[in-house]
């Protein structure tokens, strides 16, 4: 394929996604992704581990805090993460490279905004938004006491995770990848270590979960600060470039705040889901606060192929290749329903070995286990919607993605309601989740299929007229 302008000038890594063979090329940069993807969603896993050996009110706790840490997760590494990864590609396959380097410290200075507004919303809030969940006594003590530490650095989580965003949106995966790993294996042993203690020294409880958390935040953001004062880095964020400008900012935050909304829907989701299975006891918000755990699971996993199809479709939207970023987006929608599909069916079939690494209490395990067989076989919806809300992203198109997710949010919510009120208990309440899942990822799919990107939507009549659509594009 031939580009709309000469390439020869290009950054290697810039001329790779707008020329290369996009499968391979996909896959050959999601690979250190889903790698880092994997190592900072087993984070979450690992404390969740430690923490269950604390008993199962310690695990209620972190699962009513669990869906607001992964609200600050996905809204610094997925929604405005991605508005940064997107602009910054955007800036380079347009050969702005001063804008590019400028952007690095308008991501630096939202980051510093976004974490502090964090902090004093939970600190302040927390105790009310964990009650309304469901949370009470003891287990209300313990989300307080995980959510009071992890908020008061919620500085240092979206500073790590905007420059990651910063260092992918040149399409380099590894480095990002690779300070993760090594913070990953540096927390397996400063958790329990900081949760039960050594010697005589015994430990600080679920806080200490929380601490090591955030040193795994701070270090991996001084390690990436130093790869981008290095030479191997693209960008030249000097101090020079050290000048704030209106238009970078709302190049970012077009994208980044209207990826949050779509971020707060998701977790708006999982969140109502947790308050409504709360009205049967600790046990059963335990069960499906740790199933629900796969789920989340997910969202790194997607990420991982959606971190670089946003600075592949970014690039290619930046440089005029139209076609090109749809071909991208389809294949990357392909690998994610396959890779969400085979997990979520796994997971249905073989619940309780997920389940046992958590606990073993029998009203969790049950809780947990019907969660995932009723909800587990339609993950493969929940990928499409977040790898195409990924692609959107990079294509600055983000109206249908959050329409998407706000159906899914009614559906979830309403469903769940009126299962309690007409007596279908966890079943009902699991069952509006599934099907709020499906409407996601068809809602999404047939508004791109049918040219939401470029102004136009020409719905689809049919599913095989949606498949013929993506097999156009």
């Amino acid at each position: 394929m031939t580009t709309s302008h000469a390439t020869g000038d290009l950054d290697p890594r810039t001329r790779r996604l707008l020329e290369a063979p996009i499968i391979p090329t996909l896959l050959r940069l999601a690979a250190p992704n889903v790698l880092v993807m994997l190592a900072q969603a087993s984070v979450g896993l690992i404390e969740t581990y430690f923490v269950g050996k604390l008993g199962t009110d310690a695990l209620a706790g972190m699962a009513l805090v669990f869906p607001i840490v992964m609200l600050m997760q996905m809204t610094s590494s997925g929604a405005m993460g991605g508005g940064i990864a997107s602009s910054i590609a955007r800036a380079l396959g347009a050969r702005r490279r001063g804008d590019a380097d400028a952007l690095v410290w308008h991501a630096v200075v939202i980051a510093i905004g976004f974490g502090l507004c964090f902090t004093l919303a939970l600190l302040l809030g927390g105790r009310w938004l964990y009650g309304v969940m469901g949370g009470t006594g003891a287990a209300l003590d313990a989300a307080l006491t995980y959510s009071n530490w992890v908020f008061a650095g919620a500085v240092l989580v979206w500073l790590f995770n905007s420059l990651s965003a910063i260092i992918r949106g040149t399409g380099n995966m590894a480095v990002p990848a690779n300070v993760t790993v090594v913070g990953v294996v540096f927390l397996i042993p400063a958790s329990p270590l900081l949760i039960f203690g050594i010697g005589p020294w015994g430990g600080m409880g679920i806080a200490g979960g929380a601490l090591a958390l955030l040193l795994y935040y701070l270090l991996g953001s001084l390690a990436l600060i130093a790869y981008l004062r290095s030479p191997r880095s693209l960008l030249r964020p000097t101090l020079a470039a050290f000048q704030m400008r209106w238009p970078l900012f709302r190049d970012i935050l077009r994208i980044g705040l209207v990826g949050t909304v779509s971020t707060v829907a998701t977790n708006l989701s999982i969140g109502i889901a947790t308050a409504l299975t709360g009205h049967f006891g600790a046990g059963a918000l335990a069960g499906y606060g740790t199933a629900s755990r796969l789920e989340y699971l997910l969202v790194p996993l997607v990420f991982g192929l959606g971190a670089p199809l946003v600075a592949m479709v970014g690039t290619c939207m930046g440089a005029g290749l139209r076609e090109r970023a749809l071909r991208a987006t389809w294949a990357g929608a392909a690998l994610a329903f396959g890779m969400a599909e085979v997990i979520g069916l796994a997971a249905a079939l073989f619940p309780r070995p997920w389940l046992m690494l958590f606990g073993h209490d029998p009203v969790m395990l049950e809780t947990g286990a019907h969660y995932l067989r009723v909800v587990g076989p339609l993950y493969g919806f929940f990928g499409v919607g977040l790898v195409l809300y990924f692609a959107s992203q990079g294509a600055g198109r983000l109206l249908w993605p959050v329409l998407g997710n706000i159906a899914r949010l009614a559906v979830a919510g309403t469903g769940g309601w009126l299962a309690l009120q007409w007596g279908g208990g966890l079943t009902g309440v699991f069952a509006a989740q599934g099907v709020a899942l499906v409407v996601y990822g068809i809602v999404i799919a047939s508004a791109i299929a049918g040219g939401a990107w470029f102004g136009r939507v020409g719905w689809p009549r049919t599913t095989q007229g949606l498949l013929r659509r993506v097999a156009q594009a």
